[in-house]
């Protein structure tokens, strides 16, 4: 199934650019609300955003949307995408929306959608909402006697403190950590530090004075230099970065190493199992994920269960197979006992757990296994279908079959980004440099022809 505007996580480009221009925004607002208006009651829809400066613009386009499909539309304001699909469930709203483009550069934006039970949209309704995007989708407007309203909700971000703060056990608090928390200047500036310091924690922020155009800038969990450095600057036990939408988490120990989302799912499997609360004898991860925390999982007797590349892949496993805990290496960490989607502080408060509980440190608890050698290049295209090219897929073929029982290659385009990603991993780090190498000069030079 060709998909037109969806990636694999909702709606995302160039801000006032096709396809994240006031009009198309609008449409959505009025698509998705035609879909969503089911039965006879007032319906509703919840509006969040990050700290970027054209989501003023994007939400004032989807509430004219929704608004002339007929629903009522409560604005969140800046907060973290977690808080969305809260939030979506817990006003009984029809339909949640996340304006924010995650880790992206302030100039991205995006949209992405949760259904009435806090989970994103299936491929299916997203296939629904594009055909209505290309049709005259004025036809389906509401008639003037029941146009939506349209109101600023007070008091939401607490809301969410008060449920991230009952994810953590109640015999614990976190009093003696000193932590360190970069928000990204993104949608946890205010909730994230105030949860952690309501919990006990000394709290050393940065990364929390957003000014619409600095969100993600050196910063967050893409650009961790910043934390690493806090955290020896104020001999923190634990740092925390959070990306533009908080959605995500990479964990700093207290030596400044960095801790991927591998590992921390392989802490909290690990620890969940001990507890018995461990659904689905493992985890669900991605094709992305080290292939040393597979082995990690089956010396443990658990399994890794793999999907596609997006969290809501990984969610859609998850419920299917009752699982309750996935996740992405970027770190988005899903664990199903308390959200629907990825949550990065939640995940930052199970590991800081596991340090309260055992009394060691962030190293000795986050390093979990040794990853094999990995390697990750992008291939930035134009346009085109460079995999289809029968010299590129011989390439994969030889590369495939020189891993066969030592490793493993991922290669696909990105849902998000014009690039091609080429992956390998494996016990030889110089064979696997090398594969990813060939294999991007290969691709590289079929791009640059076809162009």
């Amino acid at each position: 199934m060709t998909r037109r505007y969806f990636g694999t996580d909702g709606i995302r480009g160039l801000s006032n650019r096709f396809p994240m221009t006031p009009d198309l925004a609008m449409r959505v607002g009025i698509a998705v609300g035609t879909i969503f208006r089911r039965g006879d009651h007032r319906h509703r829809v919840v509006i969040g955003k990050d700290t970027r400066l054209s989501g003023y613009m994007l939400e004032n386009a989807m509430v004219a949307g929704f608004t002339a499909a007929g629903l009522d539309v409560f604005l969140l304001g800046p907060i973290p995408t977690p808080a969305v699909a809260m939030l979506t469930r817990s006003l009984r709203a029809d339909i949640g929306v996340m304006i924010s483009a995650s880790h992206n550069p302030f100039a991205d934006n995006g949209i992405k959608l949760f259904g009435p039970d806090g989970y994103k949209l299936s491929d299916e309704i997203e296939a629904r909402i594009e055909d209505l995007l290309e049709q005259d989708i004025y036809g389906q407007l509401a008639p003037a006697h029941e146009i939506g309203r349209a109101k600023r909700v007070e008091g939401d971000i607490y809301r969410y403190i008060e449920f991230v703060k009952r994810t953590l056990p109640r015999d614990v608090t976190l009093h003696g950590l000193r932590v360190a928390i970069d928000c990204a200047n993104g949608a946890a500036y205010k909730v994230a530090p105030l949860a952690l310091w309501e919990l006990g924690a000394e709290i050393v922020t940065i990364g929390n004075e957003p000014n619409g155009t600095n969100i993600n800038f050196e910063c967050g969990s893409t650009h961790t230099a910043a934390l690493q450095k806090k955290v020896h600057e104020v001999r923190a036990d634990i740092g925390i970065a959070l990306d533009g939408d908080a959605d995500r988490v990479i964990i700093v120990d207290e030596t400044g190493a960095v801790v991927d989302g591998d590992q921390l799912m392989a802490v909290i499997a690990e620890t969940w199992a001990q507890d018995q609360i461990l659904r689905g004898d493992g985890i669900v991860a991605t094709i992305m994920s080290n292939l040393g925390l597979e082995r990690f999982l089956s010396n443990k007797g658990l399994a890794l269960a793999r999907t596609k590349v997006g969290d809501r892949y990984v969610v859609e496993h998850m419920r299917q197979h009752n699982f309750n805990v996935g996740g992405e290496q970027s770190g988005h960490i899903v664990l199903s006992d308390f959200g629907t989607t990825g949550d990065g502080l939640v995940a930052a408060l199970q590991i800081l757990s596991a340090v309260k509980r055992t009394g060691r440190t962030v190293s000795e608890i986050c390093r979990r296994f040794e990853p094999v050698p990995q390697l990750l290049r992008n291939v930035r295209i134009s346009g085109g279908k460079p995999l289809d090219n029968p010299v590129v897929q011989q390439a994969i073929a030889d590369a495939e079959s020189e891993l066969v029982g030592k490793g493993r290659l991922v290669i696909r385009p990105s849902g998000t980004e014009p690039l091609i990603r080429v992956m390998a991993e494996g016990d030889d780090r110089e064979q696997v440099e090398r594969i990813v190498n060939e294999l991007v000069d290969v691709i590289g030079s079929v791009r640059s022809a076809a162009a």
